[in-house]
């Protein structure tokens, strides 16, 4: 399988949990696959038929804190009488919050468009990840072909939902999958399983006698670990997840 391999790296991010608002701010530990298709999309320099591309990815960070931020609310002056104020008179209120920051964030991003690889060696805006703010850099940008094995390791990845029947080195989450900035930014969201702690495949997933065991992708650049290397678990930003993101 031909796939594109993009390396960036950060000094922080942070992505958001879309429905908290004032004094906390949470971050998710993977980005959310819509932030994926955001990225992507500032590299072409457009937004793109999310239909045509399949993209799996491997995310890590050195440490996560929470910061103090605040923001400025504009309004009317203290005591104006509606309809007499100035309109361009206003005041601000300082609102405090905790943001939480992932340090040092690096995202392996692998994308079944080879076709793109200019996009990202000269991308046609800022490279971030999470906040306008959260600058990256790519370090690394080239076309590899992975391999298909029956043994693999899993490890800083976004699994499909229905992984939480297979191991309970993870948790489920409900994620961004993309937005549609053609109807008003109408988000779609699902369900999702994060693991961190590294998995060996097939011999540590819990696998049921009705079960085959499942074939992956693996990169054959990453770090051998037991005589194998890392796999890569597609996914899709529309359509249906569980045929889209499957494990073989």
């Amino acid at each position: 399988m031909r796939v594109l391999k993009v390396v960036a790296e950060g000094i922080t991010t942070s992505f958001r949990y879309p429905h908290f608002m004032y004094q906390i701010h949470p971050t998710y530990e993977m980005p959310p696959p819509a932030t994926i298709y955001g990225h992507i999309a500032s590299a072409l320099g457009e937004w793109f038929d999310p239909r045509k591309v399949r993209f799996a990815y491997h995310f890590s960070y050195a440490a996560k804190a929470d910061d103090l931020e605040h923001i400025i609310l504009l309004g009317p002056p203290e005591g104006s009488l509606p309809g007499f104020s100035h309109p361009r008179v206003l005041e601000g209120n300082v609102n405090p919050f905790r943001r939480t920051l992932l340090f040092q964030p690096r995202l392996v991003l692998y994308l079944d468009r080879s076709d793109w690889i200019d996009a990202f060696r000269s991308p046609k805006y800022a490279v971030v990840l999470g906040r306008s703010q959260d600058l990256f850099t790519y370090s690394a940008v080239s076309i590899i072909e992975l391999q298909e094995s029956d043994h693999a390791y899993l490890e800083h990845t976004l699994l499909p939902y229905s992984a939480n029947r297979f191991t309970n080195r993870g948790y489920a989450v409900l994620m961004p999958r993309w937005i549609d900035y053609v109807h008003g930014r109408r988000p779609t969201f699902e369900r999702y399983f994060i693991v961190h702690e590294r998995i060996y495949c097939p011999e540590e997933l819990l696998l049921f006698d009705q079960d085959r065991a499942p074939r992956f992708w693996v990169d054959p650049q990453s770090p051998e670990v037991r005589g194998r290397h890392l796999g890569l678990v597609f996914h899709s930003f529309v359509g249906d997840d569980q045929a889209s993101t499957s494990l073989s």
